[in-house]
């Protein structure tokens, strides 16, 4: 039997108030994503636009599913140099930088493992033992050489996927339109990926719920923020099932099978949506104790909500405070980590 769950958007925010005359609100599809997008108070209309624009721009350029996209160009010319755009270029070595950070738990180069699952296509499958052997080879960052005049040389038979920190990306981008059109208040939800942009119009923190992977219809907890990046990465978001076992989307690039490694979710807290969405994916990869060290030691700034499969909930100190737990339907035991 096959099975897809994708994030409902809208049930990751609390929107506390009601929308003021001079709102603007949209539901588009763009990256394989329903995305859901709020602006508040003077010019939300015209930046509603201009963030819709971007993300259609965006898709267009980065998914490898559109055989007209440049990152579908770059992979076709596998073998030789490639003259990429400079957007493209500065993000495959902001990709390949967080590769390197996370010792490969992230990794832009797993397209093709991620092609023998076909998690996105009609046929999903498990692939033998024998099969990604054979593709774990073509998987490391160091396959990608960065050349002079935006130029990129991917070996033969390796390919770039950017779907681990594209929807990251998008929102830095959304970030940056708001400030160029005088925005204060926003909030977007790109799939797992959410922004907020200020307080509310009212004064108040956004409210972001992180869902219960282990029903969508619950929360694991609020946080209450403004300015910042909700990044959530699990397995309930794509999978499907095959002979009673269920296989989610997301890969350890050093296996080239499902990661299994304890969590259920990981929710990364940032400044930078680009840097959230590439950490979500890697502390998902890295479970619970690897993920706690590289919070601890990386240098990176960030905090974190991990929920595993033991019945816990972790969150990072420097959530304490914004993190409420008491909407949760489910009985966890809430952990909170401490720097040092």
């Amino acid at each position: 039997m096959k099975k897809w769950l994708s994030i409902l958007p809208l049930s990751l925010i609390l929107l506390l108030c009601a929308c003021q005359s001079n709102d603007a609100s949209a539901q588009i599809f763009a990256m394989d994503t329903v995305m859901d997008l709020t602006v508040q108070g003077s010019g939300a209309a015209q930046a509603l636009k201009d963030a819709e624009a971007e993300l259609y721009r965006l898709d267009t350029l980065l998914s490898r599913q559109d055989s007209a996209s440049a990152v579908s160009a770059l992979n076709e010319g596998a073998g030789s140099p490639v003259a990429v755009d400079e957007e493209l270029y500065n993000l495959l070595q902001t990709a390949a930088e967080y590769s390197a950070l996370t010792d490969g738990a992230f990794a832009v180069t797993v397209a093709p493992i991620m092609d023998a699952w076909d998690f996105t296509g009609e046929h999903p499958r498990v692939p033998s033992r024998a099969e990604l052997d054979n593709l774990l080879p073509l998987v490391g960052d160091e396959r990608i050489a960065f050349g002079a005049s935006n130029t990129i040389t991917l070996e033969q038979g390796t390919a770039v996927d950017l779907g681990g920190i594209a929807k990251g990306y998008a929102s830095d981008r959304l970030a940056d339109l708001f400030a160029a059109d005088g925005i204060s208040s926003a909030m977007v939800s790109l799939g797992g990926n959410v922004y907020v942009r200020g307080a509310k119009s009212d004064g108040s923190l956004w409210r972001v719920a992180v869902e219960d992977p282990n029903d969508t219809a619950a929360y694991l907890g609020v946080l209450s923020l403004q300015e910042k990046f909700i990044i959530t990465s699990g397995g309930y978001q794509r999978y499907f099932e095959r002979d009673g076992v269920t296989y989610y989307h997301i890969i350890d690039p050093k296996t080239g099978d499902v990661a299994r490694s304890g969590l259920l979710s990981a929710t990364v807290v940032s400044n930078s949506g680009t840097m959230g969405d590439a950490l979500s994916t890697a502390l998902f990869v890295m479970g619970y104790e690897k993920a706690v060290q590289f919070w601890r030691t990386s240098g990176l700034d960030f905090d974190m909500v991990l929920c595993d499969d033991s019945g816990h909930v972790y969150y990072t100190e420097g959530l304490e405070g914004s993190f409420d737990t008491s909407l949760a339907e489910h009985a966890y035991e809430y952990i909170c980590i401490p720097k040092n």
